[in-house]
């Protein structure tokens, strides 16, 4: 028999409340449907991978490609059909963040709502944490 290094104490919890997890990322329909509409001609493609970049006069900023497979360390996010997948590096800095999308006359763009960002640049481009 080995002897034990660590010891383990299991203890009940009363009266705790247990807090609900914050989605990784949550998708509008606006971008539930643009995603759909960018995907329907790419059969070769299962979604849309999410990741940040150190570009910008600010820090950061957002990349959005499309994917052909999961990788080992993504989160997917599926949302309505729609398979979003958020790189590594992009997890903590998108946690809790809604993406929506917005086409007015002059611009259509993803528009990413994150609670954790602490300033923007004028252009509004990249941001920091």
């Amino acid at each position: 028999m080995s002897a034990s290094l660590v010891r383990a104490t299991v203890r009940a919890v009363n009266k705790r409340k247990i807090l609900p997890t914050r989605a990784a990322l949550t998708l509008t329909p606006a971008a539930v449907s643009k995603i759909r509409l960018l995907l329907q001609d790419k059969p070769e493609y299962i979604g849309l991978k999410v990741g940040v970049r150190t570009r910008g006069c600010n820090g950061l900023t957002y990349t959005l490609e499309y994917t052909t497979e999961k990788e080992k360390s993504d989160e997917e996010v599926l949302q309505d059909g729609v398979r979003v997948f958020i790189e590594k590096k992009a997890q903590l800095t998108l946690l809790g963040t809604e993406m929506d999308f917005v086409e007015s006359k002059l611009s259509s763009e993803f528009i990413f709502n994150n609670p954790n960002i602490k300033g923007t640049c004028g252009c509004g481009e990249s941001f920091n944490i």
